[in-house]
């Protein structure tokens, strides 16, 4: 029996990782790695306010930085990443973050530690529009849900493991958290440098390269990348609500913060489970109507919260907004590459990732202050009705874009087919 099921399994596994060129492979392996590796960011606070003896306010500035370090690098990589080339953008990004996280791991005053930490930020999200507009290049439109599906699922899978490795390096040397981050961001870089090959199509660079002026004037004649990136700041905010004011919700139940540990564990453990399967199967659906539903998800998943009083409850709210999250994952990005002529796929990539970090600095805040001024049931069932609202906009939204989503995509078929026939910039 074992034989018999090892036969059928291999098939299976089979149609998982097939139709992805190598190259792909080598940027989803690099990601597992760099991701395994994600030590500092957990444990900064505790860092600085244990090691450092920075206030807990100060401490809080000092990650914001991070933040608005990350911000400023979406926009500033997504227009490198057309200006200069997908690979040199992501190898400046592999072998600057490494020199940033040392020299923060040796500073010991505020000053310093507050540069370097932007500076940290900066340089560890700049490689993000290159390896997405990189996966476009590669990648048909057909399996482009499934290529970033299986890039998000090898990010969750490193943020799962990650910070267990780095309580147990912790309790020996903070100073082992930056050494190992620096080293396994260095080994992803090595492997771009060995085995990823620049992706831009040669036809494509004359007008990557025009005036920033020209560009942005382009970029602005886009209507759908502004509308789509300004509901994905919606969509983010909801789904921000999971890691600020659910906890909180679930403090007024009287559960314990490893209560909330055992319920967060659900969306890390469902992500791992079944993101393969579900990016698959996302590949064939309608991209508005997907991105419809996942809105919906999210915002029945965390209206749920409104009536849960237990731990199972809570979880169960988890596993719905979890649905919601693994399908905009596999479908968004999609979106933006199905949409971006080949000239500029870096900077819409750039601006839709920037979009979805402003989303991370709106949500909090704004979650924040329904929840402690107008009740913890008026923004449970706030997620619900927005949640909605966005299915519903997302489906006008596709219907109105049919057309062009079509002639874009067919661009796209037809610069992954250059890049795979060999030309290349």
């Amino acid at each position: 029996m074992g034989v018999r099921h090892l036969a059928n399994l291999r098939p299976r596994l089979g149609s998982l990782v097939s139709g992805l060129p190598p190259s792909y492979w080598f940027l989803w392996s690099g990601t597992v790695v760099n991701r395994l590796g994600g030590f500092v960011v957990p444990f900064l606070t505790l860092y600085l306010t244990g090691e450092r003896g920075v206030s807990p306010d100060q401490a809080a500035l000092v990650v914001s930085l991070f933040g608005a370090g990350s911000f400023a690098s979406a926009l500033v990589g997504g227009e490198l990443t057309d200006r200069l080339g997908r690979r040199p953008v992501m190898l400046m990004s592999f072998f600057a973050a490494p020199v940033a996280m040392t020299a923060l791991g040796l500073s010991s005053s505020l000053p310093p530690v507050m540069v370097l930490t932007a500076l940290l930020g900066f340089f560890t999200d700049l490689y993000r529009p290159a390896v997405s507009a990189s996966i476009a290049d590669l990648v048909p439109p057909e399996e482009r849900p499934r290529a970033f599906g299986y890039l998000y699922w090898a990010i969750n899978l490193g943020a799962a493991l990650a910070p267990l490795i780095a309580g147990l390096m912790a309790r020996h040397n903070y100073f082992l958290l930056f050494a190992g981050d620096a080293l396994t961001t260095l080994a992803f870089g090595v492997i771009v440098m060995l085995r990823v090959p620049e992706t831009q199509p040669a036809h494509a660079v004359p007008a990557a390269r025009s005036p920033l002026r020209r560009r942005i004037e382009n970029l602005r004649k886009e209507p759908i990348l502004l509308l789509f990136s300004g509901l994905a700041i919606v969509l983010g905010s909801i789904y921000a609500q999971g890691i600020v004011t659910l906890p909180l919700e679930m403090q007024l139940h009287g559960l314990a913060p490893s209560d909330y540990g055992m319920v967060a564990a659900v969306n890390g453990g469902l992500i791992v489970l079944v993101t393969l399967q579900l990016s698959k199967a996302a590949g064939r659906w309608p991209r508005f109507a997907a991105m419809g539903a996942a809105a919906l998800l999210l915002g029945i998943g965390f209206g749920l919260t409104n009536w849960a009083t237990s731990v199972p409850f809570f979880a169960l709210t988890v596993v719905v907004w979890t649905l919601g999250e693994i399908v905009a994952s596999s479908v968004a990005p999609t979106i933006i590459s199905d949409l971006s002529p080949v000239d500029l796929r870096g900077l819409y990539q750039g601006v839709f990732g920037s979009a979805w970090g402003l989303s991370f600095l709106v949500g909090p805040l704004i979650g924040g202050a329904v929840f402690h001024q107008l009740g913890s049931g008026a923004l449970w069932l706030g997620c619900l009705g927005l949640g909605t609202l966005l299915c519903l906009l997302y489906l006008v939204l596709g219907a109105a874009m049919k057309d062009h989503v079509g002639r874009t995509s067919a661009l796209g078929d037809s610069a992954s087919e250059a890049a795979e026939s060999g030309e290349v910039a």
